[in-house]
């Protein structure tokens, strides 16, 4: 999932440097949601982790 966040914020900024302004809004949008998802899913299965072990 983090591999998909960087793919699409790499082709945000390419999209802003050629001039797309709405493919790069629209694909960091999507790098900013893949992001967050994969940090609440990183800290849930660290609590899990630790809950597993206790």
């Amino acid at each position: 999932m983090l591999y998909y966040a960087l793919v699409f914020l790499v082709v945000a900024i390419v999209a802003g440097v050629l001039g797309f302004g709405g493919i790069a809004g629209a694909s960091a949008s999507i790098a900013q949601v893949l992001f967050f998802l994969f940090l609440v899913l990183f800290v849930v299965s660290l609590i899990m982790r630790v809950m597993r072990r206790v």
